[in-house]
């Protein structure tokens, strides 16, 4: 649900702000459907239309870690596709 409401901003901004402010704990599941799921559908470039805010640093480290790793699900992925 929440991947939806993500994806509808992104389709009508140029920017979306993801403002953890407040959560203390996220876990690698909740993150990789809420970002991952884009990464792979749509590349890494997504990474660049958002901004996470108030993220302390167990938060960070569970983005930073989902984001590398469907990152390089999607370039394996591309690369298959070509041979």
């Amino acid at each position: 649900m929440l991947r939806m409401e993500l994806e509808e901003a992104l389709q009508s901004a140029d920017r979306v702000i993801l403002d953890f402010s407040g959560v203390g704990i996220v876990t690698q599941s909740f993150i990789d459907e809420l970002i991952g799921v884009l990464i792979l559908e749509q590349g890494p470039r997504i990474l660049q239309r958002l901004s996470f805010k108030g993220c302390n640093e167990d938060v960070r480290a569970v983005i930073r870690f989902v984001a590398s790793s469907r990152s390089a699900d999607h370039a394996a992925s591309a690369q298959a596709t070509l041979h």
